[in-house]
C-alpha cells in the first residue's frame, strides 16, 4: 500500500495553533507547509521562499497580526535572523510548531534505525534556542501525536510500524534522506525481521491500542497579545 502524500495539517496540531493565536484576522505564514496550520478563519499572507529559508532580517515581510511556522525551522540557514524578521513583522502572538531533538531519540525507530533517528534529531534546533529567538515571553506545549496522525515523520506511525516498511512512507520523511541507501536498507531489514518474529510487538506491542504517543512535537508561543 502507498502512503496518500497530498499534503495535510495534521488537524490536532493544526487546532493547537489556531488556539494559540486567538482571534486574529491576518496570518503570515512561511512557506506553504505553515499556511496548512493557519486559522482557517484567518486571512493568510503567505511568504515563500527558495529552499525554506526565510527573509532577512531586515527584508519587508507582509504586516500580520500573527503567524505561524510550522516544521520547517530546522531548515533555515540562520534561525534567530528569520525569527527576528517574522517578529518585526507581526503584531500579535507567533507560533512555532517544530520538534524537539532531545525526544526524537526516544522513539522506537532508534533501536532499528539509529543512524536515521540520530540525523533527524541533529538537524532540529533546540528548543531553548528557539525560545531565545522568539525574544519574550513563551510557552511551551508537548503536542501528543494522534494514532492517525498525517505527519510524515516517524512518530506519526508509532502504533502502526509496518507502514515504515513502505518505500513511499519513507520518501515522505526527510529524515531517510540523510543517511545512505545502505544503512536504510538494514534500519529496514532489522525492523521486519522484528515486526516477522515478534519482537517488536513484545516490546512495543502495547502502543497499537494506544490513541496518543507523548512524542517531539511541540508547540512554542510568544507570550505578545494584539493591542487595541
Amino acid at each position: 500500500m502507498s502512503v496518500d502524500r497530498t499534503p495535510r495539517a495534521e488537524p490536532a496540531f493544526a487546532r493547537a495553533v489556531a488556539k494559540a493565536l486567538g482571534d486574529v484576522g491576518t496570518v503570515l505564514a512561511l512557506g506553504a507547509r505553515s499556511a496548512r496550520y493557519a486559522p482557517a478563519s484567518a486571512d493568510v499572507r503567505t511568504v515563500e521562499a527558495p529552499d525554506d529559508a526565510p527573509p532577512a532580517a531586515d527584508e519587508a515581510l507582509p504586516a500580520a497580526d500573527g503567524a505561524v511556522v510550522a516544521f520547517c525551522v530546522q531548515d533555515w540557514p540562520d534561525l534567530e535572523r528569520g525569527l527576528a524578521a517574522v517578529r518585526a513583522a507581526t503584531r500579535g502572538p507567533v507560533a512555532v510548531l517544530t520538534r524537539d531533538p532531545e525526544r526524537i531519540a526516544a522513539h522506537w525507530l532508534s533501536a532499528y534505525a539509529p543512524e536515521v533517528v540520530a540525523a533527524d534529531a541533529a538537524r532540529h534546533p533546540a528548543l531553548d534556542r528557539i525560545a531565545a529567538a522568539l525574544g519574550d515571553d513563551v510557552t511551551t506545549t508537548r503536542l501528543p501525536v494522534p494514532f492517525t496522525s498525517v505527519e510524515g515523520f516517524a512518530e506519526a506511525y508509532y502504533a502502526r510500524p509496518e507502514r515504515l516498511l513502505d518505500a513511499d512512507v519513507r520518501r515522505a520523511d526527510p529524515a531517510w534522506g540523510l543517511v545512505d541507501e545502505m544503512t536504510a536498507r538494514r534500519a529496514v531489514a532489522a525492523l521486519r525481521t522484528a515486526l516477522e518474529s515478534g519482537a517488536w510487538d513484545d516490546r512495543h506491542g502495547r502502543l497499537r491500542v494506544q490513541p496518543t504517543y507523548d512524542g517531539s512535537v511541540v508547540l512554542l508561543t510568544t507570550g505578545r497579545t494584539l493591542e487595541s
